[in-house]
């Protein structure tokens, strides 16, 4: 089994492949700080791969096997294929090489406390949820999240060897390399089926990784997710619930939106204390994983006082339906929603809060999940009042030709929705420009670079119809 201390220094010098990957650049700077020398690859340039040469990093754009000269150790991420000549060089020469998930799971062990968020959605807006509270807390935790917070200043904060807080993502069965002291499970959903087989598998894998909490951790668990129970009934740790519909430790009651669609309601702690909570992120879904956050903060010791303070006060995270700008009365709006679940979320967020029309770019992320959700992602977009669908974001994956985007638009069509295809980013900003109008609002939606739309049309000329 792989083991990492970070005192030690056994692995001075440290290469990632793939270091400008949000996980990856946070694992890269913590042991920067650590006086580690840290090297890396990546595909492009980006402001996270230049932060890291500005901290010391020596990063180089392109894979390249004389790019691990040197190293000690090399950190992959999933997304690099087996054929990378970085790390068949590492491989040929006996260089240990680990993938960023058991490096992670790893690096955990060197602090006290690990408090790991998993679940289908949610994972990086309760994690910076969770960041907000504790970062005003006096627990001065250490910090790995999977966007851009505000209130730490980017996606990692370095805090003592006490608390670490951090995603985790169950592709590939990753949780299971993890043991921390506090599970969070938001939900659990068909999704990376690219890997999982099925429903079955992706619950499976959640039983394995709740018997890897020991008796004196905590799980932190969504009751109203229809496989919950049996998550609860093969864990040995302590379990606290949150739920909106069952019975619960910590419940929502009374749940409205004010006219800017953000939600309200009453905390119920264990049937004994009530509290009014104002949140200032749109959508139900997002009451989930404040009372996630709640939840697992209360459980740390912070007082309810500072926790609501800090939920109240909290405005979301870069990508998660962030307002990108304003154009002529048209908002234009930007979320990372790359499943179905997440979408349908996302536009009944965005309907609350607008009498206008919504016109809502989607980027499909893989073409496995486009084609195995298929189904799935037609019940999606009724909120949305048109929809254009770009062609499909290949991430690791490669084009079969089994799926394409004109298959998701003929599908939306069928099922009454006003669905366009349009294959290239300025076609689309130039269709929009033609039509938007006042008062309405413009989504970018997908995990991929969709959000490109949003940001040229904020810069396009004023006298344009935007």
């Amino acid at each position: 089994m792989f083991t990492f201390s970070i005192n030690d220094h056994k692995y001075k010098h440290i290469h990632f492949i793939g270091i400008g990957g949000i996980s990856m650049s946070g694992l890269a700077e913590i042991l920067l700080t650590e006086g580690y020398e840290i090297s890396g690859s990546d595909a492009n340039n980006s402001y996270i791969i230049e932060r890291l040469k500005k901290l010391g990093a020596n990063i180089h754009i392109g894979h390249n096997k004389d790019n691990i000269v040197g190293a000690d150790l090399i950190v992959y991420t999933d997304a690099i294929s087996k054929d990378n000549e970085e790390l068949i060089e590492a491989l040929n020469n006996g260089i240990p090489t680990v993938d960023r998930a058991t490096f992670l799971g790893a690096l955990m062990k060197n602090y006290t406390n690990s408090i790991a968020v998993s679940g289908t959605h949610g994972k990086t807006t309760t994690t910076s949820m969770i960041a907000t509270i504790l970062n005003r807390s006096t627990l001065d935790p250490t910090i790995l999240l999977g966007g851009q917070l505000n209130e730490i200043g980017g996606n990692v904060k370095l805090g003592t060897r006490d608390y670490i807080l951090t995603e985790a993502c169950e592709y590939k069965g990753n949780i299971l390399k993890y043991y921390p002291t506090m599970a969070i499970i938001l939900n659990m959903e068909e999704d990376h089926l690219d890997y999982f087989k099925n429903i079955d598998h992706i619950v499976d894998t959640f039983v394995s990784y709740g018997k890897n909490i020991q008796p004196q951790g905590y799980m932190i668990i969504n009751a109203d997710d229809s496989n919950a129970q049996k998550v609860i009934n093969n864990t040995n740790a302590n379990v606290i619930t949150f739920a909106v519909d069952k019975k619960a430790h910590y419940t929502a009651e009374n749940i409205s939106f004010t006219p800017e669609g953000y939600p309200k309601f009453m905390l119920n702690i264990k049937g004994e204390s009530l509290y009014p909570v104002q949140l200032n992120v749109m959508g139900k879904h997002n009451v989930y994983n404040a009372l996630a956050s709640i939840a697992s903060s209360h459980v740390l010791g912070v007082p309810i006082e500072i926790i609501l303070e800090a939920i109240q006060s909290y405005k979301g995270v870069q990508r998660r339906l962030e307002l990108k700008g304003v154009k002529n009365g048209v908002k234009i709006i930007d979320d990372y929603a790359h499943h179905p679940t997440e979408i349908r979320a996302s536009l009944d967020a965005l309907k609350n809060s607008t009498n206008g029309h919504i016109w809502c770019v989607f980027q499909p992320h893989t073409y496995t999940r486009t084609k195995l959700l298929l189904n799935d992602f037609t019940e999606s977009f009724s909120q949305a009042d048109k929809v254009i669908i770009p062609d499909i974001y290949a991430a690791r994956e490669k084009d079969t030709g089994l799926i394409h985007s004109t298959d998701l638009v003929n599908a939306l069509v069928k099922k009454g929705i006003d669905a366009k295809y349009i294959s290239s980013f300025e076609e689309i900003e130039s269709y929009l420009l033609d039509r938007v109008q006042n008062g309405d609002i413009i989504v970018t939606m997908g995990a991929g670079n969709v959000y490109t739309i949003g940001e040229s049309l904020l810069k396009s000329n004023e006298k344009e119809a935007i």
